[in-house]
This record gives C-alpha cells, structure tokens and sequence, in this order.
C-alpha cells in the first residue's frame, strides 16, 4: 500500500503548479503505521482472530503460496525504504517515537530473516507450524451468528488448499537443499496421527460445531472436517512419511541449510531485535549459567543444606515427594500460584490489566511436546488470556519450576504486559498487536525474579525452581548456539541441559527438539531479560532515591512491545529528564 501512503502524504497525481507541504513527520509515521496495519492485516487475516479485534470479517486464511510471499517481501522492501526516509530526531509526540520504532522493527527483522526461507523447510511441532497455529485458532473462531457461522464455514474451507500448498512449498524446498531435520519431521507425523485419531468431535479443528449447537451448521462444519479438511491432514502427513522424511536433513544444525550461518544470527536478530554474533551468545550464555549456578548453590546451602546442587536438582526431578498425582492436582498449583499474583504483584503497578486469564490443559494432540503456552485475549473482550499447561504424564512431572512458570505466562510475565498493551487505546494499534520476543520472552523472565522480589513463591524449593528456570534460559543461549553453529549433537544439548536445571528427561528433550526446529527464538528470553534488568539498574543508580518502579514499570509497558534498543534509550532519557 505505498501507494496509499504517497497519496496521503504527497498527494500523488497533483498538479505541477500547486506546491505541496511535506507532511509532519509525525503524521508521516501515523500513516505509514496505518497502511503496514491495514496490509498486515489483509495478508494475515488470522491475527484478527487472535487478537479479537472487532469490525473485522473472520473468514480467511493466509495465502502462503510462495507468489503471495515474494509480493509481501516486494511491499515489505517499499515501505522499510519509506521509513528511512523519516528522522526519528524530528518526531515530537513520544508514543510515536515508538510507533516508528516498532514498525521498523517488523520490517527490519522479516527482512533479515528472509536468509533462512522458513517457507520452504518449516516441519514443525512448536508454535512455527501452522498445525499448531490452526489447531488453536480455530477454537476460538467466533460462532453463535448467522454472519460467524458463515465466516467460520468459507475460512476453514480454505484449509485444504492451505495444506496443498505446504506441500508443493515443502517440495521446492527439497529441490533447492532446504529440508527440516529427520527428528521434527517424526514428532510432526506423530501429532498428525494424533490429529487423526478418534471421531471428528474429539479434533480440535470441529470446535466450531462443538461450541455452535446450530444443526446446520453443525452437520455443514462437520462434513467440512470429515470430508476435507481430515483428508487432507493425511495427504500430508502421508507426504511427510513416505516422500519428504527421507529426503530430510540428518544434520539438526541449521548450518546445513544453504546460508544457514547467516540464517542463525538473521533468527537471533529477528526475535531478539538485537544484533549479536552467534559467539557473544554463546559466551554470554556460559557467563549465566556460572553466574545462576552460584546463587543456586547459595539458597541451596543457606534453605535446603545440600552442597551438591546437581544431586538436589535430580532430587527434585524424580522423587514422588515433588511430583503430582494427577492432572487436577497440577493444575490446580499453578491457579494458586495465579492468585496469589493478582493480589501480590499490584502494588508495584499502575497499569493493570481489565482483561483476566484462565489456565487449560493443552488438546491431546500437542501435550506430549508441547511447552506452556500463552495466548492473547480478545480485544472487544470476548475471551480472557489463555495459558496453556502441558499436564501430560503429571506423575512424573516435578512441581519446583510450576510456580515460575505460571509467573512467566501470566502474572506479572506475558498477561500483564499483553494484556495492558492490547487495552492501550492511546497508544497507535502497531502497539497493541506487533513485538518481539526480546522484550514480550524478556519481560516474562524478568518478572519471575519480580515475583521473588514480591515474595510471591510459596517455599524455597519454588524459589530454587525460580532459579532452574532462570537457568534453562541461560542453558538455551549455550545449546541453542551450540546446537547450530559449534557442532552440539543433540544428545550433547540434553546432557548439559539435564546437568545444569531441575527439567526431567522428557522435558529437556522437548526442549532441545524445539530449538532445533525454531533457532534463535529461545535465545530471545535471556538476552531480553538482560537488557530490561540493565536498563533498570541504570534507573536506580541514576535516579537514586528518586527511583519509583511504579514509575519504571509503566514506562517499559505502556508503548507496548518495543525494541529493546529503542526500550534503553528510553529508560535512560526517562531516568535522566532529558
């Protein structure tokens, strides 16, 4: 929509003998904010859903055809060089100054990503599949009306062609050397199994006819499933089966894909929105890893008197003492630990958000490898924040990090900051919906050490599991570099993890199998977690007594989810009344 944007700015098509006055730089960003929304939107009609923005029809799905992503790609290259022509110095409203700065970084970071071709190779179990993207959108695809029935009934009947279209991608990216590893191509045959398996009401994607009693279109979505969409679920993971998983990588490197060294650092960059080689990442993650180990050994030694802290760590991972009996009683934990935050955490907040969150077990398709999920609420208010739990095989599932984790996805980690950016109406919508993980995984890891902070653990056991989970994030720096750019094998990855955290062997697999399959998104938690702790360190020491973390709080939440460069210049001008 450059186009667009030059008649609102230029008034293209003028007569020669009018002058015309540039725009403002400031109306310059809001319109250029306003067509990349209005684009993005149109060519990813599914973040509607997900956001629960009103006004909006419900019944398309993305086109991925790789025409369709070249064409994004040529509208993404006109509208980064439009915002260079911008001067961020000549902004003068402050929510604007971060308006620009998140659109460029969702047109900087895609663009440098585009060294990897996720198109053509994305096999994968995590939240990079569509599989797992549709398996949840599609139970909350609005029903209930003759218009969300309709919408509901034209946008899944796009799935078919959706999954077609994988395919063909998938095979392309055969023939130029792109392929996913063997290992993600199984665990993806075996959830598609899942998805297979049983009557059509126990699969996730007829939610609509499960929640929409309506007999017509119950008997209309229903046969949509059974006689399209599940057919082609099969053409695909028979696809995967017999042709790609073949001709798939052996190497779990994403070295091995053409470019893949510079798709690594393009995949740190992308979800971080920082620049950092893969070697700082790496040598920053051992950093952490000593540093956490040391104050493990100390509230092990001073709470729990036990020297070997490895020795504990394996303690706490299989002894029934620390396990749950069942799925109720796992879930149930992390709802306390939920409750507590909603009381506790207030104080140290004056935006707060209206919207509540709730916790649910994940559909049987994922839970074997899934991690805990958040997902957004629904902008007009229809739907709470969802915090998806994985409650498969609860028995040998320890409690120490539950806590943790249900501080990191819901209070004060990703509800808190997701739902007090979606509610933001005086902020410009980019900052309602767009991110990255370096501040949105960054926030959700610094608010676990909040919550130690507003002593919100129940015992130090949890806060020890506070600390393994700190951990793991630092592990993730180490494996995940290594894994992709030192030669680590995957076993090599699970070991360290398993040496250096409280995580079971079943979970650090599942760990180790998502990194493989999404590089550089799980170095995003640590390194954003760093850079917000920096930015309000330098807070306190300059403002000293002065310093307020109601104060420092709203200013790192309340632009939404920016980059974390343009988030410490902020804080700095901020804590120094420039």
């Amino acid at each position: 929509m450059v186009l667009l944007a030059c008649l609102a700015f230029f008034g293209c098509g003028h007569s020669p003998e009018k002058s015309v006055t540039p725009p403002s730089a400031d109306a310059h960003v809001r319109a250029l904010a306003d067509t990349y929304l209005a684009a993005w939107f149109d060519r990813f009609p599914e973040s509607i859903t997900a956001y629960g923005i009103p006004g909006h029809r419900q019944d398309k799905l993305t086109d991925n055809s790789l025409a369709a992503w070249k064409a994004w790609q040529d509208r993404e290259d006109a509208w980064l060089a439009e915002a260079k022509q911008i001067d961020p110095a000549t902004i003068n409203a402050p929510p604007l100054r971060a308006t620009y700065a998140i659109v460029r970084e969702a047109l900087e970071g895609p663009i440098a990503l585009r060294a990897c071709r996720n198109e053509l190779w994305t096999v994968s179990q995590f939240v990079n599949a569509w599989q797992v993207q549709d398996g949840y959108l599609v139970t909350i695809q609005p029903v209930g009306s003759n218009q969300a029935r309709q919408d509901a009934l034209a946008r899944w009947s796009f799935l078919p062609k959706f999954v077609d279209t994988e395919i063909a991608n998938l095979r392309e990216g055969i023939k130029l050397g792109y392929t996913a590893p063997k290992g993600n191509v199984r665990i993806t045959i075996e959830q598609m199994n899942a998805l297979l398996a049983g009557p059509v009401s126990a699969s996730p994607f007829d939610s609509p006819s499960v929640r929409d009693k309506t007999p017509e279109f119950q008997k209309s979505f229903g046969a949509l499933v059974s006689d399209q969409i599940n057919p082609a679920f099969k053409r695909y993971r028979d696809f995967l089966r017999d042709e790609y998983l073949p001709a798939a990588r052996e190497a779990i490197a994403v070295s091995a894909i053409p470019n893949g060294t510079a798709c690594y650092e393009a995949s740190v960059r992308f979800h971080s929105s920082l620049s950092i080689p893969a070697k700082e990442v790496h040598e920053t993650g051992l950093r952490m890893v000593d540093q956490i180990a040391a104050e493990m050994k100390d509230i092990a030694e001073q709470s729990l008197h036990a020297s070997d802290v490895q020795a504990l760590l394996q303690r706490l991972r299989t002894d029934p003492k620390y396990t749950f009996k069942n799925r109720t009683e796992l879930i149930a934990y992390s709802q306390a630990a939920l409750d507590r935050a909603k009381a506790g955490a207030r104080g140290d907040f004056n935006l707060w958000p209206i919207a509540d969150v709730v916790i649910q077990p994940y559909p049987a398709f994922r839970e074997k490898n899934a991690p805990n999920e958040y997902n957004s609420p629904a902008e007009d208010g229809s739907r709470p924040g969802v915090f998806l739990i994985n409650a498969y095989q609860p028995e040998k599932h320890s409690r120490v990090e539950d806590e943790s984790t249900a501080f990191h996805e819901t209070i004060p980690g990703h509800h808190l900051q997701g739902a007090i950016a979606l509610e933001r109406k005086e902020i410009h919508p980019v900052g309602r919906y767009f991110g990255n993980s370096g501040y949105a995984e960054g926030w959700a890891l610094y608010s676990e050490r909040l919550a130690d902070e507003l002593k919100l653990f129940s015992s130090d056991i949890e806060r020890l599991g506070m600390l393994s989970d700190q951990q793991l994030r630092a592990v993730r720096l180490v494996v995940d570099s290594g894994i992709h750019t030192m030669g680590w094998t995957r076993q090599q990855a699970i070991d360290y993890m398993l040496a250096h955290t409280a995580e079971g062997e079943r979970d650090a697999a599942s760990e180790i199998d998502r990194y493989i399959i999404y590089p550089g998104q799980a170095a995003s938690y640590m390194l954003g977690a760093i850079e917000i702790r920096k930015a309000r360190d330098a807070a306190e020491k300059t403002m000293g007594a002065n310093f307020d973390i109601k104060a420092f709080h709203d200013r790192v939440l309340e632009d939404g989810a920016v980059p974390l460069t343009f988030l410490k210049d902020k804080i700095e001008r901020w804590s120094t009344g420039k």
